[in-house]
């Protein structure tokens, strides 16, 4: 019972750091392209179409 209950405990942690994990990349993509297109947006609103058409596209 001692094995199994350790196995449980070590199987729940990992999925519960793996959520974390994978959570705070996702909010942290979403920041990270927001920013991204709020720079875009405004400099095609300063008419710097220079910035805009060097910066390499993102897939």
């Amino acid at each position: 019972m001692g094995k199994s209950f350790a196995l449980i405990q070590t199987v729940t942690t990992a999925g519960a750091f793996s959520v974390v994990f994978f959570w705070y990349r996702f909010m942290f993509g979403r920041e990270s392209a927001s920013k991204e297109l709020d720079d875009l947006i405004e400099s095609l609103r300063r008419g710097n179409t220079n910035s805009a058409a060097s910066s390499p596209p993102h897939s």
